[in-house]
């Protein structure tokens, strides 16, 4: 019996449409489909593909032991995760040694920020894996605020909002146009960071780019409230064009 191949499937920002054609093929033909999603909760990953994939695939959610419940530089966090990350390539792995072809579905791009690279370094070495690329999130938040990102020469930094405020500022200072994920309970220590940088009266911030419920903003007349953790802040470039 030959193995089966693991998919890491990129599904873009949110919208189905915006998928590719491999990738809504895999969905539609899944017989065994995998996703992470927090305890209690549906996954956004499975909310984007509702209604595309068969009715008789097994669904295999994959449950974070945490996510912001402990700091991140607390040593049980790591130790947390790894286990957690070790338990669900084992399953995967026992599916495709079974014959069996598994679809992750990845939010944006698999390879961008995204938890589907921690199964792949576990993976790669054991079982035919394969990464179907998307549209990443923060493409999908600069095309909502209808302005190009970049000009000429423009350099883009990406930053995360986990970073310390002071490394924050030092790196938008250094930007032509920037992109920071990561926002949700971030949102203070970032505005801070813009303001120092003097980023922040050009900043928007995107809330759920690409999906039903998208908000688009500048960042200096949002109202103050709970940060979504899919929000995205952009500072668009102003460089040199014609």
């Amino acid at each position: 019996m030959s193995a089966g191949k693991i998919f890491g499937v990129g599904l873009g920002p949110g919208d189905p449409d915006l998928m590719s054609v491999r990738a809504d093929r895999l969905l539609r033909n899944a017989r065994h489909v995998a996703f992470f999603r927090k305890h209690g909760r549906s996954g956004q990953a499975r909310k984007i593909v509702n209604g595309m994939i068969p009715v008789s695939a097994v669904e295999f959610p994959m449950e974070y032991p945490v996510t912001t419940e402990i700091p991140l530089d607390d040593p049980r966090y790591n130790k947390l995760l790894s286990a957690f990350y070790k338990d669900c390539a084992a399953h995967l792995k026992a599916l495709s040694d079974q014959g069996e072809d598994v679809v992750v579905l990845c939010e944006g791009d698999p390879f961008f920020y995204g938890s589907f690279m921690h199964l792949y370094s576990r993976l790669r070495d054991q079982a035919d894996v394969e990464v179907v690329p998307a549209i990443t999130g923060m493409s999908g938040a600069w095309t909502a605020t209808g302005d190009p990102i970049t000009w000429g020469d423009d350099v883009l930094t990406v930053l995360v909002g986990t970073l310390p405020e002071e490394d924050l500022a030092i790196r938008m200072a250094q930007t032509d146009a920037l992109v920071v994920m990561k926002i949700g309970r971030n949102i203070d220590k970032v505005k801070r960071a813009l303001k120092t940088a003097g980023l922040y009266d050009r900043a928007w911030i995107v809330e759920f780019a690409q999906m039903p419920n998208q908000v688009v903003t500048k960042l200096s007349e949002a109202c103050e409230k709970v940060t979504p953790y899919f929000s995205i802040i952009i500072v668009h470039g102003q460089g040199r064009r014609p």
